[in-house]
């Protein structure tokens, strides 16, 4: 198949949308079908006005991955939100009549923005079918980053917005069940299709948690959490946090190693001063994927995590890959990660109830043990292998239909 993937957000730029997008991509190229994707350009292309209109074929920036090819579009910075970029229209504009030119079998929308936008129009003049993957819980974002208008009249506009905008494709992949509900509620009558993106297990072999330890001084026999998210307040590490104060009296050596960069990052290290955890919690920023990221996860005693608006939870997933037992809340995405495991301990949004779980696993060892050697397999059940098989048939489904 000849598959052409739009999206408002790409690599450099790390979030699970980005990961999600190259998840998808990878393994469809190794299936042997072609996958372009067309995403923002995040460097010479900005909000100054210079560079011009037109596209920019380029390799991915830190991204390795052979047989995509990757057009950028010249983007402008979002004053709200300055990690991510705004396609322009007039590049929209010039690169719809090129893309048109082309034969595609099917068009997958991954982001509701201006990428959406062109997929609709791309699909109106070619009658190539759409798909899109909803991939992120707008109504549960949009305060944090948007303050200053009223939170109710926000989520109403998010479900509204969702609405028209998945009216506008041919099917919706949605990556849980509890998503899906979501998407019931507002009345989006568009048919969809629960597929997980799921991760490359290849990937998430090795790692080197000693090695990460030397590397960054921390002591050997030193207990320690980790986490790996985008620093977001709706990722909610400031929770993360507080159970950590909760368990120093009891561990005064924990550390808690925290992988990710985002705009919530001053405030949180604020936080971290103001409760005196300055020893006990360390900040590591973005790590490569494909080596001390993976360190970072077995460097952990523990993988905690406890994001609200997860529509999947991928970390938990790697984490499980690598042995790391996890402590996790389950809410939407995570409670359909975790539903089935034997590797993880699901614990309310409470943080003495958090914290008592957690401190479970750190007084054992061999519990620690026979959760991490459950863990791989838990994580096989969401290998992007058998996950792509059914993103396939979905194509084919929607080609045959037309």
């Amino acid at each position: 198949m000849n598959i052409l993937m739009l999206s408002d957000v790409y690599f450099p730029r790390v979030n699970g949308v980005s990961t999600s997008i190259r998840t998808f991509a990878q393994a469809l190229l190794r299936m042997g079908h072609k996958v372009t994707l067309v995403a923002p350009d995040y460097g010479s292309h900005d909000s100054d006005g210079e560079g011009g209109d037109d596209p920019a074929q380029a390799p991915a920036a830190n991204d390795d991955l052979a047989g995509l090819e990757l057009i950028r579009l010249p983007s402008s910075v979002i004053f709200f939100d300055p990690e991510d970029r705004l396609i322009r229209a007039s590049a929209l504009r010039r690169i719809l009549p090129r893309l048109a030119a082309r034969s595609w079998d099917v068009v997958h929308i991954h982001t509701p923005f201006r990428a959406h936008r062109l997929g609709v129009q791309l699909s109106e003049l070619t009658g190539v079918p759409t798909v899109e993957t909803y991939h992120t819980y707008f109504e549960e974002y949009v305060a944090h980053y948007l303050p200053w208008l009223p939170g109710a009249l926000l989520r109403m506009g998010a479900r509204r917005a969702s609405r028209m905008l998945c009216h506008g494709v041919d099917h919706l992949i949605v990556p849980s069940r509890q998503m899906v509900e979501v998407l019931d509620r507002y009345g989006i009558q568009t048919p969809s299709t629960v597929i997980p993106t799921g991760i490359d297990l290849d990937e998430f072999k090795g790692g080197d948690g000693e090695a990460f330890r030397q590397r960054y001084g921390i002591d050997p026999a030193r207990p320690t959490l980790v986490t790996v998210s985008r620093l977001a307040v709706e990722k909610n590490i400031g929770f993360l946090i507080d159970v950590v104060k909760r368990l120093v009296p009891e561990f005064p050596q924990l550390l808690f190693i925290i992988a990710g960069e985002g705009p919530d990052a001053p405030r949180l290290k604020q936080l971290v001063q103001r409760q005196g955890l300055g020893d006990n919690v360390r900040f590591f920023g973005n790590l490569d994927r494909r080596g001390a990221l993976l360190d970072a996860y077995r460097a952990g005693d523990v993988f905690v995590f406890a994001s609200p608006t997860e529509t999947q939870g991928l970390v938990l997933t790697e984490a499980m890959a690598l042995g790391v037992p996890v402590v996790s809340t389950a809410v939407m995405g995570t409670a359909t990660v975790l539903r089935d495991t034997r590797s993880a301990v699901i614990s309310g949004e409470d943080v003495g109830e958090f914290a008592t779980h957690v401190a479970g696993l750190l007084r054992s060892e061999q519990r620690r043990a026979e959760l991490s050697a459950l863990g791989p397999g838990d994580a096989a059940a969401w290998s992007t292998t058998t996950l792509m098989g059914r993103v396939v048939g979905l194509y084919q489904q929607l080609i045959d239909e037309v």
